[in-house]
């Protein structure tokens, strides 16, 4: 007769009983690891996520038509993006014919530029010269339209007397007076963009056209791109008139993002160049 082969009942439970004592020392020792792991993993998501807003928040500042910056709260604020500037003319070519000049003592539909430009104005964009008020450039006082295609060199005419010329409709009058020879280009489909921190923990960036009244508070986000999400905290404080030339703006950004029981804070600064 063959002799019955198997386990007994007690070498079933001493085996269970050191599997689970196995089991238990393994978690105590790799449960730390493992949640270090993932806290930091999730720290350095948030690290990056506010990082990477913040820069590009600081990026639209840095290109900011000078003086463009309204903010009614620390919630939120306005700014208008420029795609390029330049010099214009502000002389006949003494040399060469058929210069234009910009005439601010009235309404110009074109002008000579004389500086290469990062990108080239299309028609509907706008041409802001002078902006020394905040809301000028919202109202429209101190912004054309381009309403022909960029002409490089300018025509007609034999010898450049310039690099390209750009032609407004209607004509536009300029602030008088103004003899920096600076302009800025503004995007046609990116006019003005807001900057909003929700109230329910998402920071958006929302593009919209000019809006002539002063914001008395945070617009709506309808149609805003998030920028970040998990915000507990978030404000903006904007100084129009930072250092001893008055001549330098400075916008100083704070958001704080929590997630998993993680939570980190960041603050970034941002000069803008007030100088029409």
């Amino acid at each position: 007769m063959k002799r019955p082969r198997g386990f007994t009942l007690v070498e079933l439970v001493v085996v269970i009983t050191i599997t689970g004592i196995m089991a238990a020392s393994i978690a105590v020792f790799f449960k730390p690891a493992v949640d270090a792991y993932f806290d930091a993993r999730r720290r350095a998501e948030l690290t990056d996520t506010a990082d990477t807003a913040l820069r590009r928040i600081g990026r639209d500042v840095r290109r900011a038509v000078p003086n463009s910056i309204r903010i009614p709260n620390p919630n939120c604020f306005e700014l208008v993006p420029s795609k390029a500037g330049g010099l214009y003319r502000r002389a006949s070519d003494i040399v060469n014919a058929n210069s234009d000049p910009l005439d601010t003592t009235g309404s110009d539909g074109s002008f000579d530029v004389l500086s290469p430009l990062a990108v080239s104005p299309a028609v509907g964009d706008f041409v802001v010269i002078g902006n020394q008020n905040t809301n000028d450039v919202y109202t429209g006082t101190t912004r054309g339209t381009v309403s022909a295609p960029w002409a490089s060199p300018p025509a007609p005419g034999g010898a450049a007397v310039g690099v390209g010329r750009i032609t407004l409709t209607p004509a536009t009058q300029f602030p008088a007076g103004y003899d920096g020879g600076r302009f800025q280009v503004v995007d046609k489909i990116e006019q003005s963009v807001f900057y909003i921190c929700d109230g329910a923990g998402n920071l958006m960036r929302l593009v919209r056209p000019f809006n002539a009244a002063y914001p008395a508070a945070c617009p709506g986000t309808a149609g805003a791109v998030p920028l970040a999400t998990n915000m507990s905290s978030c404000s903006f404080v904007y100084n129009p008139n930072q250092g001893a030339t008055q001549q330098s703006g400075f916008v100083w950004m704070q958001i704080e993002l929590t997630s998993g029981g993680e939570k980190i804070a960041l603050a970034y600064g941002a000069h803008v160049s007030n100088v029409p």
